[in-house]
Order: structure tokens, then sequence, then C-alpha cells
């Protein structure tokens, strides 16, 4: 048995060595496993021409976007132009069309992709289309897509349109002022405001409130009136008054998060909780600023004017819109970012330590004291836009740090204003706001909020030594800003505490990363880092995103 059976690794390695020697067995498996190389091998050329073919279908001009240099230069280069086009200059003195120039420029290359497409045949369009889509999606928001209806009156007309110049900017941004009877018209005025229009007639809704006016039932219906204007590709409708005041910038970061397709009404209460308690916590704000996305301002202009007649009794606008709301069974979507401030007195306490949300509007500027001393609110208003456009994402958050030398708490609000105080003050108190207002029915009842509050300092040694912003410079090349902040020179009492004297101290400079994306990430406070100042009347402090296990602590 063992003479007439070969090994069988020495029958293939026999094989190898003379080709001219064959067996039946190693030639049926070669010819049965052929057919399914060469089948595999189709298949996979055909798959790889097809997605070349899609590729090219959908972009046809990637060829020739292709850098001799290398596969990066040319987005590098592009992205090169468009930082150094905007100039340091322009945003310190709020440039307008800064952040528009940035975007067309890295936008362009893609045009005339699109006018090839364009003039293809319809069923290559159609391909092309369906190919950049389902690998781009849909354009994020931004502020094209945004329409501003805007509440405003006659009588403060004149007074309050100052307030809209300050943020609003024409041609990137849409809007419509309603008034209640037309105004003089101001040649000046067309190229800084939105176009106005005149309400419809509401002779016919019946109001019954005592306390309250008629107009409300005008102001309710702007958000439908705006919509049968039929502008297109609109995809958020967002309702003021004429003394708010909005960052633009940060309301898109608020809306991109929601799904404009789906019914949204998105806004805040009052910081009053009698307010809320009187009208209802279910309410967004008009005042403050609220948004409604497309498809939801459709169904609301459908039964609205129905929905009216069955609330007379209501006293103002907003209230008969989150009326119409609860019959389409939408409830508020709440962001803390909108403002309505039925307070009086001074915002500091407020402003200083805004939430860890991004900032989206201020409203009750005319009842309000103005945000910076010694001028009018429409300067200060014009002082913070500068901050607003250079870094609005990190505009009013609040750092909290120490000054571990000298036993001072430090609490910076980025483009606002820098407070030091002696002793160490914990965190908890820091991002708590100090009573330095009243409530909306003018009284000092810390009971009367809708969030936890604290008292001004009693003790006169614990009185803070507020810095007020005086300047901000971006430095481009850098992605860096430095803003100066001044001290308030108000007299301070007696302290005997045995501690360094801030009074020392006369500006403070904070250096500053710019960080768009601040809110792509999870909400968390900033951090800050008292640095080495040259200067003994001065104080340097980083701030920035908090470093790995960095925590506010002495």
């Amino acid at each position: 048995m063992k003479a007439t059976h070969k090994d069988p690794e020495k029958l293939i390695w026999e094989q190898m060595r003379s080709p001219t020697v064959s067996t039946p067995i190693s030639a049926v498996q070669s010819t049965r496993g052929l057919p399914k190389v060469l089948v595999t091998l189709l298949l996979f050329v055909s798959v790889t021409y097809v997605i070349y073919t899609l590729k090219l279908v959908a972009n046809p001009n990637s060829c020739q976007d292709i850098d001799p240099d290398g596969p990066f230069s040319a987005t590098r280069q592009l992205s090169t132009t468009a930082a150094d086009s905007i100039s340091s200059d322009q945003l310190r003195f709020g440039h307008p069309n800064t952040t528009t120039a940035a975007t067309t420029k890295t936008t362009k290359p893609s045009s005339s992709a699109d006018s090839d497409l364009s003039s293809a045949n319809p069923l290559t369009r159609t391909v092309a289309r369906v190919a950049t889509e389902s690998v781009r999606g849909p354009p994020r928001t931004n502020i094209s897509h945004i329409v501003f209806g805007i509440a405003a009156s006659s009588n403060l007309w004149e007074q309050r349109k100052n307030y809209i110049k300050i943020w609003y900017r024409p041609g990137p941004m849409r809007g419509v002022v309603w008034l209640d009877r037309k105004v003089p018209a101001k040649r000046e005025d067309r190229a800084t405001l939105p176009p106005i229009r005149i309400s419809g007639d509401t002779s016919k809704f019946v109001y019954t409130n005592r306390q309250g006016h008629r107009s409300a039932i005008r102001i309710s219906r702007i958000v439908s009136e705006t919509l049968r204007l039929g502008m297109k590709d609109v995809r958020w409708f967002v309702m003021g008054d004429d003394d708010t005041v909005f960052v633009t910038e940060n309301l898109v970061r608020v809306l991109s998060k929601y799904d404009h397709t789906q019914y949204h009404y998105i806004g805040s209460s009052s910081e009053s909780h009698l307010q809320n308690m009187y009208f209802s916590y279910a309410m967004a704000y008009g005042g403050g600023g609220f948004a409604i996305s497309y498809p939801l301002a459709k169904a609301l202009e459908k039964m609205q004017d129905r929905c009216i007649q069955r609330y007379p009794g209501l006293y103002g606008s907003d209230d008969r819109m989150q009326a119409c709301m609860a019959e389409l069974g939408v409830p508020i979507t709440r962001e803390l970012g909108f403002h309505q401030y039925d307070v009086y007195g001074n915002l500091f306490g407020l402003l200083a330590a805004h939430p860890v949300t991004p900032l989206v509007s201020l409203h009750h500027l005319d009842v309000v004291e103005p945000i910076f001393p010694d001028v009018k609110q429409v300067e200060a208003l014009q002082r913070l836009a500068i901050p607003m456009k250079i870094d609005s994402a990190g505009l009013m958050q609040q750092s909290i740090c120490y000054d571990s030398s000298r036993k001072w708490t430090v609490s910076v609000s980025w483009g606002f204003a820098v407070q030091l105080i002696r002793g160490v003050l914990s965190p908890r108190e820091m991002e708590m706001p100090t009573r330095t207002f009243l409530n909306w029915y003018r009284r000092a009842d810390y009971t009367a909020y809708a969030f936890n509050t604290r008292p001004v300092a009693r003790n006169p040694c614990q009185k803070p030594f507020v810095f007020y912003l005086s300047s901000v410079r971006l430095y481009s090349s850098l992605n860096h800003t430095v803003s100066e902040y001044k001290r308030h020179r108000v007299p301070h009492p007696l302290c005997r505490w045995k501690l360094a004297e801030p009074s020392s101290i006369q500006t403070i400079t904070v250096h500053k990363a710019l960080d768009p994306h601040l809110w792509d990430r999870s909400p968390r406070r900033n951090c800050c880092r008292v640095l080495q100042s040259r200067k003994k009347d001065s104080m340097v402090i980083d701030v920035g995103v908090c470093r790995q296990g960095e925590v506010t602590e002495v």
C-alpha cells in the first residue's frame, strides 16, 4: 500500500517541477474555480466604474480644482485669503459685511460646478442632485433663512428705530417692521432699516380686556401677515419688538439645533415670577423674541383669525399667540438666551452672571438704565455691538477665577465687565445674579423672580470693584482677542481687612482666543487664569476653554 500511493505533498512538488505532468483532479478544480474568479473581477470593475461615473457627474470640475502643489494647498490658500480679507480694523469698528465676505470667498468655487449642472440634461441634473444631497445633506441654517417680524408703534418710532439699526443689516437679513399707521419716511433709514408695512384692519375682532390695548390683536397677527408676503426659502419667522436688540449670530446658532421642517415654538419666559403666574409659564414672551418654524407658521396662518376670536379677554399679543399654539398642540421650547427683562433699574447683576447659553436678545431697554455708565442707552449698545461682531459666541459669558496671592475673587463677563472682590466667594455664589434691579412691580422682593438671586453685598469689604469694557481688538492672524476694561470710579466704603487693595488696579486686560464653535460642545463655563502683569496698576487675565482637569478653586 505504501508503494502504490504517493504522498500528496510529493505529488504537488512533481507537478510544479514538470508542467507537462497533470492530474485529473487538479485540472477539474482549476476549471471549476476560473469562472468564479472572472465573475467576481467583472463585478468589482463594474461597481468601481459606476461609482466613479456618479462622482464625475456630481462634480465635473473636480479635476480642474486640483492644485499642482499638493492636495491640500488649494484649501489652505482659500482659507488664508478669506481670513486675510477681514482686517482687524473692520471688526473693531463693527464692519457689517465681514461675515458675509468670508462666507462669499469660501463658497465661490462651487458656483462653477452648479452652473455646469444647470446646463446639463434633466437626467444628469437629477442624478447629480441626488448624489450631492446624499453626501452633503441640506445646507445649515443661516441668517438668510430667517425673517424678522418687528412690532412697532408710530408714536415711538423715531426713538426706537435706533435700536433696530444697531443689529439689523439689510441685504443678508430679511425682515418687516409692522406699524399701526404711516410715518414720515427718511432717505437715510432705507439703507439701515427693514421695509415698513402697515398692519391689516383688526376692527372685526373683539377685545374686552380693560387693562390692555387692542393693538395686541394687530401685533399677534404679525407672523401670519409676514408669511402671506410669500418670501422664498424661509425656515424661521422671528418675532420681536422695536425695542428688542438681537444678537443675530447667536440666534442662528440656537435655531440651527432644531429641525425647521417640524413644528417648533422657541422662546423664553419672563424674569418675573408674578408675570409668569399672571400670563403663563407656557408662553414665549414677544418682547424677548420668539421663533416659529415655517411649517408651524403655515398651520397658524390658517387658523389664527378663528383662534383670536375665541380669546377676547386676553391682555397681550404673546398670550394670544400661546393660546393658538395650545390649540395646535405645540408647547414652548425654552431657550434661556431670549431675555424679556421684565425688571427696572440696573441690569448689571443679570448681565454679569449670564447663564451658560448664547445671548440672543435684550428687551425693555427704554425701561432699564444704560448697560454702560455715563452714556445714553443707544451709545451703550453701540459699544456692546463691537465685541458682539468680533466674538458673538463668547459675548457676556462669565468666567470665574481667583488671584491666590492677593485673595481676590475675579469674575469676567466677556465683552461687558470684570469684577474684583476682596476675599473668596464660591462659584456657586458668583454665578447667581446680584439683585441690582427691582421686579416689574418695582419691589425689592427676592421671591418675585423665576430664578435664584443673591443680595448686594452688605459687608463694605466685599463691595465689588467694577471694570467696564473700554476697547477690544482682534488679531485675525492669531485668532486672538484682547479686550481692556477700565475701573468705574465710584466711592467705596472703608474696609479694615488686611488684604491687598483692588483700588490700586486701574486697567484689566483680558486675552481670549476666538471660539466660534463654543456652543457646538456641551455647555460649560470658560475658565480664567490670572497672569503676571508688568505694571502695578494693571491686571492681565486669560480666558478660554477649561484645560484637562482644571477646576475653579483657590
